[in-house]
Parts: C-alpha cells; structure tokens; sequence
C-alpha cells in the first residue's frame, strides 16, 4: 500500500504537469502563458540571432499592401446583438500593420518557402491563395511564431516575432485549420482559463467569458454547455471567442469555414465582418475557397512553390488577373456553362515537386506562354504600368481584362498544358 506521505507530492506533481499541458495547448494556439498573459511582461533574456540567409536567389523585393475597400457584407443572417443585461463591449483591439520580410524555410533538401515578403496593413483583410503544397500554412506557421524561419523577420506592432516572444505571442489569435475543442470543457472553463491567463480577478472571469460570447452572437446559454452539444456553427463561434480572448492584434485563420455547409459559412463570414467593424479586426486568411477571399479580402496574394507569384487589391485580381496561374485558378472556379474555344480552362497537370522546383520560372513547366528566357531567369515581383498596388512575378504578364470569374469564365489564354515541351 502506498504511503499517505507521498501522495501531496505526487497531487503537486500532476498538478504541474497539467498546468504546463494547458500552457503548451494555448501557447500552439498563440494564445500565451501565465507568465506572458500581461502585455508589460518582462522581456525575454538575450535576443534570438537570426538565421542565415540560404544560399539561393535573393528574396523578392517588399510588397507593401495598399488597402481598398472590400466588398460590402452580403445579406444573411448578422451575428445577434450581445444579451439583455451585458453593456456592449468596448473596442478590445488597438491593430498594427503586421509585416514578413525575407522568410525562407527549409525541410531537409524541400525549399517550402522562398523569399516571401507580407505586408499587412492595419485594420485589413488580407487573403492568401495558392495549391495544395504552396507553403501558405508554414508561411502562416512562421508569422505566428509557430514555426523558426531559417531567414527573414516577421514584426507586430513593431516587435520582432522570435526577438520579443513574450510580449508578441498574446498579439495572435489563431484559427487553425480542423480546430478540436476539448470536449471534456464546458464553454465557462474553455474561456474562463483565458481569462485567468490575463490575471483577471476571479470575480470578473465570468462576466468577460460572457462579453466574448456576446461579442460572437452567442447567449450566455453557451457557458453551460460542452462542445458536442454545440452545432459546427456555434463550435466555430467559441473557437473565434477563444483566438479573441487575449486582445490580439492580428487573427490568423486558415480555412475557417471549409467544414461548414454554405449556410453557416456565410454566417461566420458575415460575423467576421462586423468583428472588423467594431473592433477594428486584422485577418490573414488562408482559404482554398475563392468565394470567400473575394467576399471578405481588401487584398489577395497567389504563391505558389513557396514563392508569392502576384499581390494585387482583390476586386483587382479577380477583373484583370496578371500572372497565367492566377487566370487559370479563377477560370477553376465551377460554373454552370461550358468554355468557349477563346476561353482559358482551369490548369492542368500538377505542380512539380517540391524537390525538385524548376530553374527559372516555377510555373513555365505548365505555362501557356512560357518562352526561353522563363527556363534562365526567376522573374521578381514588378507592378503594372499605372498600377502600382497590382505586382506579378512574370517576365510576360497579361494584359487582358477578365471577366466576372465568380459563376462565368476567364479570357485571355490558350490551352494549358500539364506537361513541359523539350524546350522547357
């Protein structure tokens, strides 16, 4: 039989042991420790030197991301007013513009990111596009502090992200994709720990769990019930709730809404929109919808092989795409009639492989208008003549307009092939 002198220890011990579970679950999720919770927190001992530089091209140069207006929210279902009883919330974020510079990052001999350069601008929604493979999620890995990048430097309100991670990590709040709330937490414990977190007394956890569920639509029902009692719609509120409950100053989603049916989708979106207007939100989305960017992006940049191909304010992109890629993405899009000869089809084919990306340009191998300089020479991001906002890295970039490409189709290009001629 064990001795009753042990047991206080080894309760103590499991007790640290699951203090420093949660800690890990909240830090994945940008979302900080006790110790980091405070934004006067002490700063870290040292500063991290940075990576060198790999030993490739040099990375393009910055993009600095204009903002335009974005579209206006579509009718649907707007996210209900905070209940009876709770003041309405005052603004929670004060938005900085949120930069990368320079990222490169490596996995082994696979080159997953090559010389991106983000700039986005305060109070914007920027969007993030690109196939299967891309490196649009380990982008979005190095800008929350996930991921080390091996060059480059990612700043928040001017606070390099690896330099000053104590006072930065509680700056993000993370959507990630295929988000699992713990199913063995009501919804008071799931943001009532956050709460603790930024050392509020405990009196007041209560009231500011629900100000965040309000601030989602949500009543105060919600603190009561576990996640499987909730809808996918509501689960994906709490979730929004969570990434907000520290006052971040950027929300970073990566396919938020591809798990709900288009309903609930335009719900979500609908309430994103309004987060931005009455707390001045700051989005970097990923999403393999185009729908949804063109909805709620101010602007869109297209990688691809892990460099950034074209950045342009999304009505922009969508009217008069400039590299052949981003044409023959929006010309995939389903629509309910068929191409005509003129009219450019969706790409074909598969990109390279990630080991063995292509000298020159990383699209010739399934480009349309590829020539021979394509196979020397990497073209860099230029802007269009009397489009400055508007950059594509393409040595012969179009110049014909498109046309709606949400539900019709795309002009401009000739057949796409998957595969390389010999001359490529």
């Amino acid at each position: 039989m064990q001795s009753a002198k042990g047991r206080p220890a080894r309760c103590a011990a499991f007790g640290s042991l699951l203090a420093a579970a949660l800690a890990l679950g909240c830090n994945t999720f940008g979302m900080g420790t006790p110790e980091e919770a405070t934004r006067d927190g002490a700063a870290v001992a040292g500063d991290v030197p940075a990576a060198g530089a790999p030993p490739e091209q040099a990375a393009a140069p910055a993009v600095s991301a204009g903002t335009t207006s974005g579209p206006a929210v579509s009718a649907g279902t707007a996210a209900p007013a905070v209940s009876a009883g709770t003041a309405a919330p005052a603004p929670l974020l004060a938005v900085p513009a949120v930069s990368a510079r320079g990222l490169w990052k490596r996995f082994g001999s696979k080159t997953a990111v090559a010389g991106v350069n983000l700039v986005v601008p305060a109070g914007s929604f920027y969007g993030l596009v690109g196939p299967n493979g891309a490196g649009k999620t380990t982008t979005l890995s190095m800008m929350t502090g996930l991921l080390r990048p091996d060059a480059g430097t990612v700043e928040i309100a001017g606070s390099d992200v690896w330099r000053d991670p104590v006072a930065v990590k509680a700056m993000i709040g993370v959507l990630p994709e295929g988000l699992r709330l713990f199913e063995r937490l009501s919804g008071r414990e799931l943001l009532g720990y956050l709460g603790r977190l930024r050392r509020m007394p405990r009196a007041e956890v209560d009231s500011y769990s629900r100000e965040l569920l309000g601030l989602v639509g949500l009543t105060d029902d919600a603190l009561h019930a576990y996640p499987r009692q909730f809808s996918g719609g509501q689960r994906q509120r709490v979730a929004i709730a969570r990434a907000l409950a520290l006052r971040p100053e950027l929300l970073v989603a990566d396919e938020p809404v591809s798990a709900l049916d288009v309903s609930v989708q335009a719900t979500i979106l609908n309430l994103l929109q309004e987060l931005r207007g009455s707390l001045g939100l700051t989005l970097l989305l990923i999403s393999h919808n185009l729908a949804v960017v063109r909805h709620l992006c101010d602007r869109t940049a297209v990688m691809y092989l892990g460099r950034i191909i074209e950045v342009a304010p999304t009505s922009e992109l969508f009217a008069a795409p400039r590299h052949p890629y981003t044409r023959g993405l929006l010309a995939a899009i389903p629509r309910m009639t068929a191409l005509a000869d003129n009219e450019a089809p969706a790409v074909q084919g598969d990109p390279p492989s990630p080991l063995r990306i292509p000298a020159g340009c990383r699209f010739r191998t399934r480009c349309p208008i590829a020539q021979e300089r394509c196979a020397h020479d990497d073209p860099e991001l230029t802007a269009a003549p009397g489009r400055p906002a508007h950059v594509a890295a393409c040595h012969f970039p179009l110049d014909a307009p498109a046309r709606n490409v949400v539900g019709r189709n795309v002009v401009g290009l000739s057949t796409v092939q998957g595969e390389p001629s010999p001359s490529q």
